[in-house]
């Protein structure tokens, strides 16, 4: 289909072109983390002022998890509980760490007036498919567990995350779904559904932006152990046939981003199937735009609306 980049994404993507940052698929996992994280100090806006931000440890099947648990200046409160958004950072399950995401996660926890927990799972290719969504499934299952003593509403806890995060926040819904906990929201931000890679947008000049198809495939193969790995639904929640009684969600999806169309279609399904959604379109945006408030006014925009919903919801 055809992409129109705003102007503001057209001026950054020219910058990053003509920057000549080597691509990542030309780089070890350890540079790549590297270059990922320096980007941030060009392209993260002022994080808002919040009460408190905490590191705390998980217990999990590979060992303790580094998570941190944020606080807002105006947190919502019943009976000295609060509802919590459980984050799962992106970055193709390769990249990216609490700090990439540190600024989001601090703003969504001001915007939602909400707890918001963020999960430093296990990357590969070190811990390959699935240790982080096992990762991601102990987390939210330790939360819950744990809700009263961290302040948190057991019946109010949400999952949410951005590219590769998204893809573990609707499979941690998935999985929810039949063994528990219950939860109460998703948060699917150009999330990854489908290893396929075979909708159209996985192959238009127009979205190989930022994430290019080259990088696709590059996090693609330090993921996956092998071709089937890609139709196991832990990997691809796309191949779950009955997504009736899933929680509600917002799901964002960007034009210029090869993960467009496995995204607009998860959207549609999950809407299919009865599960109350918002569909947010970022046509002129590329993926990983939700990082770039200081460069892109939209990401603060698609920040504020991911709150407003969260607010919404109770």
């Amino acid at each position: 289909m055809p992409v129109v980049l705003d102007p503001d994404a057209a001026a950054v993507l020219n910058a990053f072109r003509e920057a000549r940052r080597p691509p990542y698929e030309t780089l070890s996992p350890a540079e790549a983390r590297q270059m990922y994280l320096a980007s941030r100090v060009v392209s993260n806006p002022e994080p808002p002022r919040i009460a408190s931000a905490e590191s705390i440890t998980i217990p999990g099947p590979g060992g303790a998890i580094p998570a941190r648990l944020y606080k807002p200046l105006t947190l919502r409160q019943a009976e000295g509980l609060s509802p919590c958004l459980v984050f799962f950072h992106g970055g193709g399950w390769v990249i990216g760490n609490l700090e990439s995401h540190d600024v989001v996660c601090r703003t969504l926890a001001d915007e939602g007036q909400l707890i918001v927990v963020s999960i430093d799972y296990r990357l590969a290719p070190e811990h390959k498919f699935p240790a982080a969504v096992d990762d991601a499934i102990a987390a939210t299952e330790w939360i819950s567990a744990n809700a009263r003593e961290l302040k948190i509403d057991q019946s109010r806890l949400m999952v949410g995350g951005d590219s590769a995060g998204g893809n573990l926040a609707a499979i941690v819904a998935i999985h929810a779904r039949a063994a528990g906990p219950k939860i109460a929201g998703q948060v699917l931000i150009y999330p990854a559904t489908d290893f396929s890679m075979s909708h159209p947008s996985h192959s238009e000049p127009e979205t190989d932006a930022l994430l290019t198809h080259s990088v696709v495939r590059w996090f693609r193969g330090h993921y996956l152990s092998n071709e089937a790995d890609s139709g196991d639904w832990r990997a691809s929640p796309a191949v779950v046939e009955q997504l009736e009684g899933l929680p509600p969600a917002i799901v964002l999806t960007a034009g210029a981003d090869p993960l467009r169309d496995e995204g607009d279609e998860f959207a549609r399904r999950l809407s299919d199937a009865g599960v109350p959604v918002a569909h947010r379109t970022y046509p002129g945006q590329f993926h990983g735009f939700i990082t770039m408030g200081k460069l892109l006014p939209k990401a603060n925009d698609a920040l504020r609306e991911i709150g407003n919903w969260l607010k919404a919801l109770g």
